[in-house]
């Protein structure tokens, strides 16, 4: 299973989302380029490509190199995303501002829930920037023809990593989640045949879904990071890195909007690999009902209704 992490493509991407998401592909002259592009993202509608370069203290040729790596045919092309990604700060303007804040202990519970909800939503939003839908494709396929998946976690990422295997279980892929490191390098050791391996970390450093997905990929297995940083040591290890971004400011030291950024790809996931043979994902999630029908109850009104003893109701009847 041979998939290679593109760089990300052109259409649908943020500006700014295409230069974080790039970075690690990028030369000294083209992190240059990309740090005042960050830090100043309309520039490029102020200077001439010679003038950006210059800035930069490069040459106009590494500027449209730059282009094209982060998806734009040339320098024109990034103007116009440029301006669009202006433009749509311009329009969030303080809710932008709301969300790169931490909570202040004065704010009112009013404030609390606004701040919390534009976190989330921004952090779903560069997320949606940032997925490859061609790479999470591929990944999809790999899964769907599996004989096994592993998927490892630490702490938060555990109970992601659980809820994507009960997922994949029902419908009829042969998923396994690992929290501890033991258990999870005993099975990745013991990996054989079309396997795929998927590491979850926000941070991307947590030592045991290294070493856990390091040794899943020795074995042969494809071996697929989730994280915010594709920079990370689990991204370097990985021969695919899906990127789950939140903003990394807010709410410090737990970035609560983390959790909402990985499990939007990890459902994406599941949904692109329910595709895959769709007969068959509909005819498992129709026989996981069946099977645990019996031991749902019954709506209140009727179980009411049903007890033993109990008279109907005046004026309703039975049969």
């Amino acid at each position: 299973m041979d998939v290679t992490a593109p760089t990300v493509p052109a259409g649908g991407f943020g500006f700014r989302s295409r230069i974080r998401a790039n970075l690690p592909h990028m030369s000294g002259a083209m992190t240059k380029i990309a740090q005042l592009l960050l830090e100043d993202p309309a520039l490029p509608l102020e200077l001439s490509i010679t003038e950006l370069a210059g800035r930069a203290g490069t040459s106009a040729a590494t500027v449209t190199r730059f282009c094209r790596l982060i998806g734009y045919e040339g320098y024109v092309p990034l103007r116009v995303g440029a301006a669009a990604d202006v433009g749509r700060s311009s329009a969030q303007g303080a809710s932008d501002h709301d969300v790169r804040r931490a909570f202040d202990p004065a704010d009112s519970p009013e404030d609390v829930i606004g701040t919390l909800l534009r976190a989330h939503v921004a952090a779903l939003r560069s997320t949606a920037d940032l997925v490859d839908t061609a790479t999470l494709e591929q990944v999809a396929a790999a899964v769907a023809g599996s004989d096994q998946v592993d998927i490892y976690g630490i702490g938060g990422s555990a109970s992601m990593g659980a809820e994507l295997q009960l997922r994949l279980y029902g419908i009829g892929v042969n998923a396994h989640a690992w929290s501890e490191v033991h258990v999870g390098l005993t099975s990745a050791a013991l990996l054989r045949g079309s396997t795929v391996a998927i590491g979850i970390s926000n941070s991307g450093r947590t030592k045991e879904t290294i070493d856990m997905l390091s040794l899943a990929k020795s074995s042969g297995s494809l071996a697929v990071a989730v994280t915010s940083d594709p920079s990370s040591p689990l991204a370097a290890v990985a021969d695919v890195h899906i990127t789950g971004y939140a903003p990394g400011e807010y709410l410090q030291p737990d970035d609560l909007s983390s959790r909402y950024a990985k499990l939007f790809v990890l459902d994406l996931l599941y949904l692109m690999v329910a595709r895959q043979d769709f007969q068959r994902t509909t005819t498992m999630l129709a026989a996981s009902s069946a099977a645990i029908s019996s031991h749902r109850r019954a709506p209140r009104r009727e179980a009411r209704a049903h007890r033993p003893g109990r008279a109907p109701r005046k004026g309703t009847t039975t049969g």
